[in-house]
């Protein structure tokens, strides 16, 4: 394709995702006590006022209008003809791999209202989530890792979207810092995607970052709504699916080490779960039942407020998303 996708349309998607997410916020919120999504005060809660449990629908929102949004323009041809040119090419190569990703993104938030509302136990979930992955995973989102194994590759693939799902719901433990840690991410995907040209990659990365930003200051400093299990289990999925999607060794970036990447962005969320897990573990502790232990919490132990506990761990997390550029752009 001769073609250059154009680097204002990066922003243009961000930016409308981002507007659509927020614009739609008030209006989930007040429809949280009809859909029966709201999270009491109790025992080990720390708010003291009802809270409704609408932070996926607004980030889904927040995805799916821009997405729609930009499908009808490409069949209806109401682009300039490079852009036009270079979306449908793109829609028309990875069709299948995409109506997975998507189809994939609403189970999953559906598969969260249910938990929300109905307080799944943790067996039927991680089998509902094994599940989706599985179907993401036959669709064509797959990690190689340089092995040519079908098999092998499925199970890699299952496991990094148990793992970030379950990862990231961990980390939904103060207001903000599940859903910028996200952003932070998936603004990181996007630009790795973006820098080769991997535009429609790029975009998905970008649409997903404008969504969880347009979502973020309703929900930190002070949480006007939370994530909930229907929020945490989208994020950790659709940041485990633009994970795989960009191409970290390529023919224009042979260093093989940038295959790690992925590791290091999400060094801060394996770092804490693994943490909490055998902090769990060691004090003989169901891993399913959440605690005070993690990084978020220690740092409040030591002196920080909740807000700039959050804040101190948004900063480590973009350094470490940085250095990752130094690892992938080195010879």
């Amino acid at each position: 394709m001769e073609a250059i996708f154009p680097t204002w349309a990066y922003g243009v998607v961000c930016l409308a995702s981002a507007l659509i997410s927020a614009l739609s916020a008030p209006f989930w919120i007040r429809s949280a006590q009809r859909l029966g999504l709201i999270d009491h005060p109790g025992a080990r809660k720390i708010h003291a006022r009802p809270m409704p449990l609408v932070g996926g629908l607004i980030v889904a929102t927040g995805l799916l209008i821009p997405m729609l949004g930009a499908l009808a323009l490409v069949k209806l041809a109401l682009l300039d003809a490079p852009l036009l040119e270079l979306s449908s090419y793109g829609l028309n190569q990875r069709t299948l791999q995409l109506a997975g990703l998507f189809a994939g993104a609403l189970a999953m938030l559906g598969l969260g209202i249910v938990d929300d509302r109905s307080a799944l136990s943790a067996r039927p979930k991680l089998v509902a989530q094994f599940l989706i992955a599985l179907l993401v995973t036959s669709t064509g989102t797959r990690v190689t890792l340089f092995i040519p194994n079908p098999l092998v590759s499925y199970l890699i693939t299952i496991l990094w979207f148990l793992t970030l799902i379950n990862a990231f719901n961990f980390t939904d433990n103060m207001n903000g810092l599940c859903t910028g840690l996200a952003a932070i991410s998936a603004l990181t995907f996007a630009v790795h995607a973006a820098l080769p040209s991997h535009y429609l990659v790029a975009t998905i990365g970008f649409l997903v970052a404008g969504a969880l930003l347009g979502y973020l200051p309703f929900n930190y400093p002070n949480a006007k709504t939370f994530l909930g299990d229907s929020g945490s289990h989208l994020v950790g999925y659709l940041i485990a699916a633009i994970a795989v999607l960009p191409h970290f060794h390529h023919p224009e970036q042979p260093n093989k080490w940038g295959v790690i990447s992925p590791l290091l962005i999400l060094g801060l969320v394996w770092i804490d779960f693994a943490w909490v897990i055998l902090y769990r573990l060691w004090h003989r502790c169901p891993i399913y039942i959440g605690d005070t232990n993690h990084l978020s919490h220690q740092l409040v132990r030591r002196g920080f407020s909740p807000p700039a506990a959050v804040a101190a761990l948004w900063l480590t997390h973009a350094t470490l998303c940085l250095s990752s550029f130094l690892l992938t752009r080195s010879p």
